[in-house]
């Protein structure tokens, strides 16, 4: 009936990008994200499509980070136009995030021509225009969860709730030839059961075909209360110590987790003395598009808002100072102690966060907290794996403060939760595993053979299977 070829998020956890061609849909891609690592420029510059993008009919996002989206002003400037099939709430992330990353990349690529300009070099021309993303939004199609819509004659849409961040959905593609029907669920990212703010994923029960990620396939998280207990813990004795605590967080999911947690410790008076403060204007705007669409959200997470009388998670945490101007950011660096620093970008790539390891991460009464997954070949992952010394705006620096990681605020469903949601599908459907790096995949397929008896294909980058 078709194929699916893997150009992107194949054995690797970033970029991804996944080709449907049919006859009951033409060409599609499920996703269109960028490779995360680099700088901004780079990881723009450095992306290319093995397909013609004039050629795609479709485009279904899963959800807005910018792994699964952030190539998407590339694919319009290159000459797509159709359809970009997603939710409701993805569209209002998706401006967000596009644009942030937008300026970024220009401003880095104004950087480099100048350099190149300086040196005789020819310059670098830009991948896509601030027009490109603003096509991207108009052609952005969108949907509620549980609403199936016709993609013509012969296929129909269907997003379910995925619980990864606000908006994310779960695919549901049912398509028809020849009297015969296929049904390919794609998870997109899959959240904890118990992340908070986030309904539990969504279960189906019938497919021909499943694409299922395996971010953490290999292992499970720590459990919520042990994450909260250790939470709790790390920011006391780093109170005690004189401390200021670190947290490289993303902008959508991550921050606004967070920021519930310490409200929560804030009302159990069990917050010492702490200012905090979200150092991320990406960060704050996406904290009111929560607000707007608490609505969506797990009502009983929202019910502990409005039982102490607030109505948005800022207002939650009365601690709680957002930075929004660059001044703001640099004010920060003149308070010794008592600090709890939130601020992008989660895998420390780029943004604030980089900015406070410069004047706190060669101190060791600090402690840097990771509450993310965190990729190979960023500075997260080094810092993660113990690097001592690291490299920051051209100068080299002592890795002295504290590192923790709080494996339980990941966003992405763990080997147990992701086995339970591959067992509710009744029909035998044939299981793809994406979106994992490879030991990861590898483990996650041992296991579905061992508890589930399903058989499981770990595609490489480029590969191409027919369903």
């Amino acid at each position: 009936m078709g194929t699916i070829t893997f150009h992107g998020a194949a054995q690797e956890v970033t970029g991804s990008c996944h080709l449907l061609e049919s006859p009951a849909i033409g060409r599609m891609l499920l996703d269109c994200g960028v490779r995360q690592g680099g700088d901004a420029l780079n990881r723009v510059q450095d992306e290319g499509f093995p397909f013609e993008p004039g050629s795609i009919d479709a485009v279904i996002l899963s959800h807005a980070h910018l792994d699964h989206s952030g190539l998407l002003p590339t694919l319009v400037h290159q000459g797509f136009r159709g359809p970009i099939y997603c939710t409701q709430a993805t569209k209002g992330l998706l401006r967000i995030l596009l644009e942030d990353a937008s300026g970024l990349y220009h401003r880095d690529l104004e950087h480099e021509n100048l350099r190149r300009e300086r040196s005789g070099r020819k310059p670098l021309e830009e991948e896509y225009t601030e027009k490109d993303v603003a096509k991207v939004l108009e052609l952005c199609d969108t949907s509620a969860y549980r609403s199936p819509r016709q993609l013509g004659p012969d296929a129909v849409l269907t997003f379910h709730d995925a619980g990864h961040i606000l908006g994310s959905a779960i695919v549901e593609l049912v398509l028809q030839e020849k009297g015969e029907s296929r049904r390919l669920v794609f998870s997109g990212d899959l959240g904890k059961s118990d992340s908070v703010l986030m309904n539990d994923p969504a279960t189906l029960d019938e497919a021909d075909i499943v694409m299922m990620e395996g971010t953490y396939g290999d292992r499970n998280h720590r459990s919520m209360d042990n994450t909260l207990e250790q939470l709790e813990q790390i920011l006391h004795e780093t109170w005690e110590r004189g401390g200021n605590v670190l947290i490289p967080s993303f902008a959508v999911g991550r921050a606004q987790e967070i920021l519930y947690h310490l409200g929560c410790l804030y009302h159990a008076g069990r917050l010492d003395g702490w200012q905090v403060f979200l150092d991320s204007p990406m960060a704050i705007e996406v904290t009111q598009v929560y607000d707007h669409w608490m609505h969506i959200l797990d009502s009983s997470d929202v019910r502990c808002l409005t039982q102490v009388g607030r109505e948005s998670l800022a207002e939650f945490l009365p601690t709680l100072k957002l930075t929004n101007s660059p001044e703001e950011s640099m004010e920060i660096n003149r308070i010794k102690s008592g600090a709890i620093i939130i601020a992008g970008s989660g895998m420390c790539t780029g943004g604030r966060i980089r900015h406070h390891f410069k004047h706190r991460i060669w101190r060791e009464h600090n402690t840097l907290l990771f509450i993310g997954f965190q990729a190979r070949g960023t500075l997260g992952r080094l810092l993660v794996d113990g690097e001592k010394k690291i490299r920051l705006f051209g100068d080299e620096y002592l890795v002295r403060a504290r590192i923790e990681t709080l494996g339980g605020f990941s966003a992405h469903a763990g080997q147990s939760e992701l086995l339970e949601w591959a067992q509710h599908f009744k029909t035998g459907p044939r299981m793809i595993l994406v979106h994992g790096e490879a030991q990861s995949l590898e483990a996650l397929s041992l296991k579905l053979w061992e508890t589930h008896g399903i058989r499981c294909t770990v595609p490489a980058l480029g590969d191409c299977i027919s369903f």
